[in-house]
């Protein structure tokens, strides 16, 4: 599903000019994906599109209630469970750099749930960041997204 999500993302820049799931669906079987994998990201995507439209981003707007800079995440057992440690952390890490606004994190968090079988990998993560991003039609900073997109395991010690 992921391989999906990342050429979903790779070929329609915005979340706005992807076409409607039917027709992406056509588009993706002639790029040679296989159906059960189609089925997978459009279902995971239409998840995305729902969970999009009950969140406004901006902060502006009478129904956005900003956290408080005291409020804290807790994370249920589940979320714990099939999130993983690092897939948390690095949650954490990109709020905490205030690069992820809670409502986005929340869509993030829903969306990695939503994920069959666990826990989700780091790099699974990433493409789910991008995807909420990309539906939002925002681009990360570039360190952001080059740390969404860097593979970590070529990375040397110094």
């Amino acid at each position: 599903m992921f391989e999906v999500l990342a050429f979903v993302y790779e070929n329609y820049w915005r979340g706005d000019a992807c076409p409607e799931l039917t027709q992406l669906g056509r588009k993706l079987s002639i790029a040679g994906f296989e159906q059960d994998e189609i089925a997978q990201a459009l279902l995971w995507l239409d998840g995305l599109n729902r969970a999009a439209q009950d969140v406004r981003m901006d902060p502006a707007a009478p129904a956005a209630q900003p956290p408080a800079g005291t409020s804290l995440r807790v994370y249920s057992a589940a979320e714990q469970d099939h999130l993983g440690a690092q897939c948390l952390g690095f949650v954490s890490f990109l709020e905490s750099s205030g690069v992820l606004p809670a409502p986005m994190r929340e869509i993030v968090l829903d969306r990695a749930m939503a994920v069959p079988g666990g826990p989700v990998a780091l790099d699974d993560l990433k493409i789910i960041v991008l995807m909420v991003y990309w539906r939002f039609g925002e681009e990360p900073d570039a360190l952001v997204l080059d740390e969404l997109c860097d593979d970590a395991s070529q990375r040397l010690a110094h």
